[in-house]
């Protein structure tokens, strides 16, 4: 495996040195602005800097190769020199799969982030405290969207028919106006301001109203079901959805945090024998992770390799990107989860990027609606400062909402989705 960082002007620049040097099979790690650093730095204009990795021609496989990928080499040197070599690479602000491909770095030093669902009994002492310190950080995530919407109030100076409104009324209106900035749909929005509404009265204090609100739609949203190993044997995880909403990267942050933070044996298989480029991505990820990759083109190879693996952690699936008017391809998809044998558990996650139009994204829900108990990923929330259709698409289909990722960078740019801070934004805060 080679892995190798190019330096440009631009990204496109910085990706055709990579590709000079080293061919055009090279694949995409991680890509980030950086600036020279000294007296003379503020002058100088910031310059992008690409990863890439390339599979060793000596190591790779044939196509459809039914043998695991050549492990890459990970030995340990002294602790010292490992943990030193972890923090520097920390400064340099490399991301942290790149770190991974170096072979003084021990993989249970990177300090990844934990994304698991972990549930731990705990004392009543320590409910107890837990409850108080909810309290503490509800306030705290309320102080800055009660200064927000009393500065709105201040702002607009309320005409003669709004001085008619009860304090109430004028607090659910500029809330009500966040959502649908926001792009909440009116429906969910008029069902929230209503039902508060309900609860409170005309000489309801903004705290009364805004936690109301805050409190509301934390419950509607859920807690977020992320992946959790099998009671028994193997996990089967298949991604679905549309075409370029970015499952391929999505399935190499997960399966980074398993295999590397999470020490879960996995093993990569995908159905998308469209795009080559995508196999290809996937097995340079399967290369540096020491997995085991597969591409499948029918359902007996699918069989054979759920059961191959049937001793493994998880089993992550990638399925080929479609419209969701195809029903060919959806058809085929189907039958790929149909393989799954019932004694072995299995989820499904249907990824959709946050900055798809609404209308769109409910012609793709419906499409998937034959699909049994998916959880919801989203995509791309960096690309978007409207976050209403995560809740949209929650009141919509019912589904928990698992994850959502915000860049490219493998693994960091993933985390288990947070109700609170989502709801926080779709309220006006920052």
């Amino acid at each position: 495996m080679i892995i190798k960082k190019f330096e440009g002007k631009t990204e496109e620049e910085a990706t055709a040195l990579a590709k000079k040097e080293l061919g055009s099979s090279v694949v995409i790690m991680n890509v980030k602005k950086t600036k020279k650093k000294g007296l003379f730095s503020f002058f100088s204009r910031p310059r992008v800097e690409v990863t890439v990795a390339l599979e060793d021609e000596r190591e790779r496989l044939p196509f459809r190769s039914m043998t695991p990928l050549k492990p890459v080499n990970t030995a340990m040197p002294p602790l010292k020199q490992g943990a030193g070599k972890a923090s520097e690479a920390k400064k340099k602000g490399e991301s942290r799969i790149n770190v991974l491909a170096d072979e003084n770095i021990k993989p249970d030093k990177l300090g990844m982030p934990d994304i698991s669902d972990k549930t731990e009994e705990k004392s009543p002492k320590e409910e107890e405290k837990n409850a108080v310190k909810g309290d503490k950080l509800l306030e705290e995530k309320l102080d800055s969207l009660q200064s927000f919407i009393e500065k709105q109030l201040a702002k607009e100076e309320i005409d003669n028919k709004d001085k008619t409104d009860s304090e109430q009324v004028s607090y659910l209106k500029l809330i009500y106006n966040s959502l649908i900035d926001n792009e909440v749909d009116e429906k969910y929005a008029n069902e929230v301001i209503n039902e508060v509404g309900k609860a409170g009265n005309d000489n309801s204090t903004i705290d009364f109203v805004l936690s109301n609100v805050y409190q509301k739609m934390i419950l509607q949203f859920g807690q977020p079901k992320t992946l959790i190993p099998a009671k028994e044997g193997a996990k089967a995880v298949f991604f679905i959805g549309p075409t370029g909403v970015g499952k391929t990267t999505t399935i190499a942050k997960i399966a980074s945090d398993l295999s590397v933070n999470k020490k879960k044996k996995i093993a990569l298989l995908t159905c998308d024998t469209y795009r080559i480029g995508a196999a290809e991505q996937l097995r340079t990820y399967a290369g540096i992770l020491n997995a085991p990759f597969r591409v499948i083109y029918s359902k007996d190879e699918m069989e054979d390799a759920l059961k191959e693996f049937g001793k493994y952690d998880y089993i992550l699936v990638d399925t080929a990107g479609h419209s969701h008017n195809n029903d060919e391809l959806k058809s085929g998809m189907v039958q790929f989860i149909a393989c799954v044998p019932k004694e072995m558990e299995k989820d499904i996650f249907l990824v959709l990027s946050a900055t798809t139009k609404y209308r769109d994204l409910l012609s793709i829900v419906d499409a998937y609606s034959d699909f049994d108990d998916y959880k919801l990923i989203f995509t791309k929330l960096d690309e978007t400062e409207a976050y209403g259709n995560l809740f949209n698409i929650r009141m919509y289909t019912k589904a928990d909402i698992s994850y959502v990722t915000c860049g490219q960078s493998v693994p960091d740019d993933i985390e288990a989705f947070s109700p609170q801070t989502t709801v926080k934004q779709l309220l006006g805060g920052k």
